[in-house]
C-alpha cells in the first residue's frame, strides 16, 4: 500500500440517505475532515447529482459519506466514465448497510474512518466488471428463483392509460375494498414461499462448470487473488443428501439460461438471460488505515 498525500483538497459527497438516517454521524465526519484538509462539501439530492458531483471533482480527492450503496454508486460512475484507474476513493461509512466497506478494510466508526481518509494508505483492489458496465466490489450471488415471481415482460400501465383512468380510480378502489371484505383470501401454500431451483449454464474461461441439465441452488462469484474470480456453484441435492459445491477459478465468468436475478454487493439486478463478469485486476484504489 502507498501513503496518499494528506495535503490534497477533498470533495466530500454526502449521500442523501446518510443525511436522512444519521445526521449526527454526517456532522462528525464533516468536522473531522474539515479540520484536517481543505474540503468542498456536496449535498446531492439524487443519483444524477451524485454522478455530476464526481464528474466535476477536478483535482479534489473524492470522499463518499454513505453506506455500501453509495460506495458502489461512486465506483460505478467512475468506471463508466473510464476514470476509475486514475482516481483514489475514500469512504466514511454512514448508514445501515456497511458490510462491504468493513470487508474492504474501512473502519465503520465515523471518527476512525474520517481519520483514515486523512492519513491512510491506498490499497489497490480487484473488481468484477460485467458486460452492461456494472461492477461488483465484494461478492456476486445468484439465488434460486421464486415460483411466484412475476414474469419480466409483465405489462405495465402506460402514462396515457394512467391519466385516462384517474377519474375512475376512487370508484374502483372502493369496489376492490368491498370485495376483499366479502371474499376470504386463500391460504398461502408452500409453493408460494419455497424457491424453485435455477437451471443455469455457468462457464469459467469458456469451460462449463455446470449446464442446464443440472439444477442448482445458488451461484456465488467473488474477486479472488492473482486477478482471478473464485466461483462456487451449489448443485441441487436430493432428499437426505448434500451435494458438494463445484469450485472453479478464472478471469471471465458467464452465466446463462432462464431469466435470473443477481445480487451484486448491495444491489439486486435483472432479470437477464445471460451476463458475463470479467476480473479487472487492481482496477481501483481505496484509502484504508495505514498499516503500523
Amino acid at each position: 500500500m502507498a501513503t496518499y498525500p494528506t495535503s490534497d483538497p477533498l470533495l466530500v459527497v454526502i449521500d442523501p440517505v446518510a443525511r436522512r438516517t444519521d445526521g449526527e454521524s454526517v456532522r462528525i465526519a464533516k468536522d473531522v475532515l474539515s479540520a484536517g484538509a481543505a474540503t468542498k462539501v456536496c449535498l446531492p439530492d439524487g443519483p444524477e447529482e451524485f454522478a455530476r458531483a464526481l464528474a466535476r471533482r477536478g483535482s479534489r480527492r473524492p470522499v463518499v459519506v454513505g453506506d455500501d450503496r453509495a460506495l458502489l454508486r461512486a465506483v460505478t460512475v467512475l468506471h463508466q466514465r473510464r476514470e476509475l484507474a486514475g482516481c483514489v476513493l475514500s469512504v466514511v461509512p454512514v448508514g445501515g448497510v456497511v458490510h462491504l466497506a468493513r470487508s474492504l478494510g474501512v473502519p465503520t466508526g465515523t471518527v476512525a474512518a474520517a481519520r483514515a481518509v486523512l492519513d491512510g494508505a491506498v490499497r489497490r483492489l480487484d473488481l468484477l466488471a460485467d458486460d452492461s458496465d456494472g461492477v461488483v466490489l465484494g461478492a456476486l450471488h445468484i439465488p434460486p428463483l421464486g415460483l411466484r415471481e412475476a414474469p419480466a415482460d409483465a405489462p405495465a400501465l402506460g402514462a396515457g392509460a394512467a391519466a385516462g383512468a384517474g377519474a375512475g380510480r376512487d370508484w374502483l378502489r372502493t369496489c376492490q375494498s368491498l370485495v376483499r371484505t366479502l371474499v376470504a383470501r386463500p391460504p398461502r401454500t408452500a409453493a408460494d414461499t419455497v424457491p424453485a431451483p435455477s437451471r443455469l449454464r455457468v462457464e469459467v474461461d469458456g469451460v462449463a462448470v455446470v449446464d442446464l441439465d443440472q439444477p442448482v441452488e445458488a451461484v456465488s462469484v467473488v474477486p479472488g487473488a492473482r486477478g482471478l474470480a473464485e466461483v462456487e456453484v451449489r448443485p441441487l441435492s436430493g432428499p437426505g443428501a448434500e451435494a458438494s459445491p463445484l469450485l472453479a477459478e478464472g478471469r471471465a465468468v458467464t452465466v446463462s439460461g432462464a431469466h435470473f436475478r443477481y445480487r451484486a454487493d448491495a444491489v439486486v439486478s435483472g432479470p437477464v438471460r445471460t451476463r458475463t463478469w470479467t476480473v479487472r485486476e487492481g482496477a481501483w484504489g481505496l484509502v484504508v488505515p495505514a498499516q503500523a
